[in-house]
């Protein structure tokens, strides 16, 4: 138990911060229907994390984080600004944000192929470093991420609004694509910070999965967070044991467990709806 805790003890506090700050996020992507802007905002992270080695920019410096949250900060302009009302949609913004993926995969690709140490660069965002992480570096990520809360406190109406009532704006007279923007600007900081950590494929997990089990059992804006947190604290923690018990990759079990939760969430929905239809 002693080698469990010294082993696990800091990748599971910085799970917990992630999916904090995540889990939440996911509320915001699944009702707004951009289920997949995540990745793209985190390739345009790895293309500014790669270009950043052409000039001799370590990715783990003050710098190098520079260059990929000014590539992030791209792409949210790109989202904020091609966002229209569903009902005027000739585009389905999905589409928008994929072809930002695609271009921003192939160039990160083009631009490794002519950066020193590129190709490593491109699999560390793929696969993260969640168990090599420092209390330093957790740190680093929790103050980050109480910033980015307390903005969401103060606007959470605005971002709730926009993202589950799209139908008030339009009466509200806001200046949509601004408020997209800012959203998309600190989900981009989220997002930046989060990659290099815990990579591509669980941060995606970390927002979309919490968000869907939510989605099953309830509408209410409280209760989604709560049940998002809750469901990522358990899938995390199970995960990180099971990979300590068994000896496996950490990341890809924790992604393999939350699809599991999400599997037991979904049979407990129908097994409630078909009681309430009893």
């Amino acid at each position: 138990m002693s080698g469990l805790l010294q082993l696990m003890i800091t990748p599971f506090v910085t799970c917990m911060i992630l999916v904090a700050m995540l889990a939440y996020l996911g509320i915001h992507v699944i009702a707004r229907e951009v289920i997949f802007v995540d990745l793209s905002l985190a390739q345009m992270a790895a293309l500014g994390t790669t270009s950043a080695l052409l000039f001799d920019v370590e990715p783990h410096s003050a710098l190098g984080y520079a260059f990929a949250l000014g590539f992030t900060t791209a792409g949210a302009f790109i989202f904020a600004m091609t966002r229209t009302a569903k009902t005027k949609q000739r585009v389905p913004h999905e589409a928008i944000i994929g072809i930002v993926y695609i271009v921003a995969s192939a160039a990160a690709l083009l631009v490794a192929d002519r950066a020193p140490k590129g190709a490593e660069a491109i699999k560390d965002v793929l696969v993260g470093s969640l168990l090599w992480g420092t209390w330093p570096a957790v740190l680093k990520l929790f103050v980050v991420y109480l910033g980015l809360a307390v903005f969401h406190y103060f606007l959470r109406n605005r971002f709730m609004t926009l993202s589950l009532r799209e139908d008030e704006v339009a009466a509200q007279g806001w200046n949509v694509r601004w408020w997209d923007f800012l959203f998309y600007i600190s989900f981009g900081v989220a997002i930046t910070l989060a990659v290099p950590i815990a990579g591509v494929l669980l941060v995606f997990t970390f927002l979309v999965v919490p968000s869907v089990i939510a989605f099953l059992f309830t509408r209410r804006e409280g209760m989604l967070i709560l049940v998002s947190w809750l469901s990522s604290a358990i899938a995390s923690a199970l995960g990180l044991f099971a990979s300590f018990r068994f000896d496996l990759p950490t990341g890809p079990l924790i992604v393999c467990v939350f699809g599991l939760v999400l599997l037991l969430a979904g049979g407990a929905r129908r097994g409630l709806t078909a009681h309430a239809a009893a």
